[in-house]
């Protein structure tokens, strides 16, 4: 996942994920969180855009889906953690909200 600040996308998605530790940034820019499953990097991407000054670009679009049972209870977390909602939940089954860098993603039921 492209992201223009390390540290704060780090902190970010531990909160979003329930993630108690602190990951290890390495090399200055990868941030690979501890997760079950299929994983995640952040990345400062300085190979790919990071060294501009508005830092690499952001999805557009849902970069990837993360999964809940309760769609309710998931919307009601990001609100109240402040999270930027996109959308109100859509015919009860998803909802699309922007990560700390802007980029968008989406829960799903």
């Amino acid at each position: 996942m492209p992201v223009r600040d390390i540290e704060r996308a780090r902190d970010w998605y531990c909160k979003m994920l329930g993630i108690s530790e602190t990951p290890k940034i390495m090399g200055g820019h990868l941030c690979p969180l501890p997760m079950q499953g299929a994983g995640l990097i952040l990345d400062l991407m300085p190979m790919w855009g990071g060294k501009e000054p508005g830092g690499p670009p952001t999805y557009q679009t849902p970069a990837f889906m993360f999964t809940t049972d309760d769609i309710e209870g998931s919307y009601q977390f990001m609100k109240d953690n402040e999270v930027e909602l996109v959308t109100e939940i859509e015919n009860e089954h998803w909802f699309a909200f922007r990560d700390p860098d802007g980029n968008l993603l989406m829960v799903c039921k």
